[in-house]
């Protein structure tokens, strides 16, 4: 199939500084439905805002079926949208809502008619001309928003989170008429979302966003199956990871326990593994490659989730056994159920440059170490304007509330759970990331400091740009 959409290297910013979007490339074929998937602030409706002509680019490019179209306003393009409030006139009935662009392009009353019974059959509302909008459930709102969107038969429907007014049931309902209703219209539908499940349930394309980037591009089985990275797992479902190494062909080890798995990769590399719940199996303890006590069962209708203490790890699965808090179980996961990604080795790689009084100066401190710790025996007579690289793991730094005694503080971003600790990404005042690894549960948003013994730092000197 052929590109309908392509945006190459889209930069948005909104003060000159920091990108909301961050140099995005992203391609989407004619009669897809792609899903933009990801949390608050991540940067979703932005580009679908960008594609539709509300928002300009800042740099980079957007081709509508090869053709540049970073200039082109909104109501030139052959794209609609059905907004996240409906934005329907309340003043007209839902016959004079749906028509209102048609009788703005002028067609014949007969023509409008026709269009306006057609859209509202596909719909399921034949027979609602006359009513007004005051009367409509809110699902039957959205069929009108979309309804009026559709009934010009745009190239491409932009659809931001639409369904997140409706209730559950609604909502579920609502996914499966706009997959099939896609399906008969054979346009394109680009739809916002931040539910995991609504995007696995109607998308032929999922794009996992966050921060401004994209984590990765993918059908739903392949997102789900083998996330790009711990984000995307922990985002996509539900999801058992781990910080593990491999100890031989297709062997990983984790939570203390060796397993066989599908992934391979060097011997002794640092990796993360998942495993969703359902892919854990609880057996009888003697038969279990990992034991350990069951501290929580949750009914959850079709099945249990299990939570299960392994030594310092919490082990989560799903399953439709009986088991009772205390009990001890045994556990096994088979080969293609645990997922093995490489460790992200760039995180807490800082760059800096050696001062007159021997200090270097990262983003957010100046620091005073040994010079030794760098050039050993050889240090330079004069050091002063020399790169200097700064890494430490994760595992090394520490937060504290007490804010005010550290020299680096910053917001909680993200959180994810490593089975016995949190793994936290912090954005100080000057956009730096750190990333801290700590047993305490804190919330996203957190004001925190961020603690980085100087002793934990490598250092290495950085070759001189040419």
């Amino acid at each position: 199939m052929e590109n309908i959409i392509e945006l190459r290297n889209v930069t948005k910013s909104y003060d000159g500084k920091t990108a909301v979007i961050e140099d995005i490339n992203l391609e989407i074929k004619k009669g897809e439905f792609v899903t933009l998937l990801g949390p608050s602030g991540c940067g979703k409706t932005t580009i679908l805002r960008m594609i539709g002509g509300f928002e300009s680019v800042t740099s980079g490019d957007i081709f509508l079926d090869g053709r540049r179209i970073n200039d082109v306003p909104a109501n030139e393009r052959p794209i609609n949208t059905v907004f996240q409030k409906y934005a329907l006139f309340p003043f007209l009935n839902i016959y004079d809502n749906i028509a209102f662009g048609l009788k703005l392009k002028k067609l014949p009353k007969d023509v409008i008619d026709k269009k306006v019974k057609d859209v509202l059959e596909m719909v399921d509302l034949e027979g609602f001309e006359k009513r007004k909008i005051q009367t409509l459930s809110g699902g039957q709102q959205q069929r009108i928003a979309i309804a009026r969107a559709i009934v010009n038969k745009p190239q491409i429907l932009l659809l931001d989170e639409p369904l997140s007014a409706l209730d559950y049931q609604m909502r579920k309902d609502m996914q499966l008429e706009l997959r099939q209703m896609q399906k008969e219209l054979g346009i394109t539908f680009i739809f916002v979302t931040h539910d995991q499940e609504e995007a696995l349930t109607m998308s032929d394309k999922i794009i996992v966003l966050s921060d401004g980037k994209i984590q990765q591009s993918g059908t739903p089985k392949e997102i789900y199956d083998e996330p790009a990275n711990s984000f995307v797992a922990d985002f996509i479902g539900e999801s058992n990871i781990y910080n593990g190494n491999m100890t031989g062909h297709l062997k990983v080890t984790f939570c203390d326990c060796e397993f066989e798995c599908l992934d391979d990769y060097p011997d002794g590399m640092r990796i993360e593994a998942v495993v969703r719940p359902e892919d854990v199996d609880i057996c009888r303890i003697e038969e279990g490659a990992l034991k350990g006590e069951v501290i929580s069962v949750i009914f959850k209708g079709t099945f249990y989730e299990i939570t299960i203490q392994c030594g310092k790890n919490e082990v989560v699965a799903k399953s439709t056994d009986v088991v009772n808090v205390g009990d001890k179980v045994g556990i096994n996961i088979e080969p293609d159920g645990i997922h093995v990604m490489p460790y992200d080795a760039t995180k807490n790689h800082f760059k800096g440059v050696i001062g007159a009084d021997g200090g270097i100066t990262f983003a957010d401190n100046v620091i005073h170490p040994d010079l030794k710790l760098i050039f050993g025996d050889n240090i330079p007579e004069n050091p002063e304007g020399i790169n200097i690289s700064a890494f430490f793991d994760p595992s090394c730094g520490d937060l504290t509330d007490d804010a005010e005694s550290c020299d680096i503080t910053g917001n909680i971003i993200s959180i994810i759970y490593k089975g016995d600790h949190y793994s936290y990404g912090v954005r100080s005042a000057s956009g730096t990331d750190y990333y801290i690894d700590d047993d305490y549960l804190w919330n996203t948003g957190d004001y925190v400091g961020i603690i980085i013994p100087e002793e934990k730092l490598e250092f290495d000197v950085q070759a001189e740009e040419e």
